[in-house]
């Protein structure tokens, strides 16, 4: 399954770092179907094969298939959350998907006994990576940007790509306020913005890099604090904080996800329209992955992208079971992927100058 390629000539860029790539499936059906091609004894009704010797189908049912599974060499499965939206919206929503993990993984796979998938809401996009880059975490759902830093520092692999919202691609969005005189990009010179978190794809890459683009000097952003920009940077600690900034008139102006203002995330569309305008908007940005601890062998990274391949439609509708209810997750299957369906990613990335040094601090 892994597949670790240099996109960069030196390590300064973030280039190489991890442009999550989303394949449809197309190295599925490379496992056997179960039958080496040979011919076997036959057996009998009554359990006996044909030659008389006996067989204990019954031992060979309740035996796991799937190869020995280790996760950290204990009998925890940890899954780590990024903090996209409030935490205790989270544990709901993601509840059942940690119970099929722990089923599915347990049922198919020789693993330790009484495996326990624990669920952790990380204070940060970094804080996430850094579980997993430090054994604390086996796998985690967070941003592609994030991704992306993590798999250039050899804390991640991608295994996956989420579908929401009608599609594999979302979009990034600036916003300010209905009363305000800001009227383009290159306006916010002076001015406050709030972002999301500095890992952030849509909440803080692409809108710092249209800052940029319009000519604003973002000074040492992402990888510094913002000091040296000719704007004043906040961080909000996620997509509707940093709505909830500009609508309580606290920031000029606000970067988040496009969902925010499109689905039931955020405020509901008449009551963002009561408050927000979009100053700016980015299209077709991959969808957030699932990535795993690189250092997870490839038998226990398989068990996990198996696991979230093979569950069923209900797993998505939070804890009621039910879709179109306030619980339900946001996205509702995934699709295999690695690293190269975030080219796009990368490039925002490197056209801001990240260098691997962003994820030590």
């Amino acid at each position: 399954m892994r597949k670790r390629r240099n996109f960069l000539k030196g390590i300064g860029a973030l280039g190489a770092a991890g442009v999550i790539a989303g394949c449809s499936g197309d190295n599925a059906g490379d496992g056997g179907s179960g039958s080496d091609g040979g011919s076997s004894d036959e057996s009998t009704s009554d359990g006996s094969s044909s030659d008389g010797e006996s067989t204990d189908t019954e031992t060979a049912t309740d035996t796991p298939s799937g190869p020995e599974v280790t996760f950290g060499g204990n009998e925890e499965l940890n899954f780590n959350l990024s903090p996209s939206v409030p935490q205790e919206d989270l544990y709901v929503q993601y509840a059942p998907l940690r119970d099929h993990l722990e089923e599915y993984i347990t049922n198919n796979f020789d693993v330790p006994p009484a495996l326990d998938a624990q669920m952790n809401v990380g204070s940060n996009y970094s804080a996430v990576i850094q579980a997993l880059g430090q054994g604390t975490a086996n796998l985690a759902e967070t941003g592609p940007f994030a991704a992306a830093v993590g798999y250039q520092t050899d804390n991640t692999d991608i295994i996956l790509q989420r579908y929401g919202y009608g599609g594999w691609t979302y979009k990034s969005i600036i916003a300010t306020r209905n009363d305000s005189d800001i009227s383009e990009v290159a306006d916010l010179e002076g001015r406050s913005v709030a972002f999301s978190d500095p890992l952030s794809t849509s909440g803080f890459l692409y809108p710092t890099a249209a800052l940029q683009d319009a000519g604003i000097d973002v000074g040492n952003l992402p990888e510094g604090n913002g000091s040296q920009a000719s704007f004043d940077p906040t961080f909000a600690g996620g997509h509707v904080q940093s709505y909830t900034l500009l609508e309580q008139g606290q920031v000029d102006a606000a970067a988040m996800g496009g969902f925010v203002r499109d689905t039931k995330t955020g405020p509901a569309p008449d009551a963002w329209q009561d408050v927000a305008t979009t100053l700016h908007e980015d299209e077709g940005l991959p969808r957030a992955p699932i990535v795993v601890s690189s250092a997870l062998d490839d038998d226990a990274q398989n068990a996990i992208q198996e696991a979230f391949l093979e569950a069923s439609a209900t797993v998505f509708d939070g804890a009621d079971g039910e879709d179109g209810t306030d619980d339900d997750l946001w996205f509702s299957k995934v699709r295999e992927a690695d690293v190269e369906t975030y080219q796009g990613v990368i490039d925002v990335a490197e056209s801001l100058g990240v260098g691997s040094d962003f994820f030590s601090g």
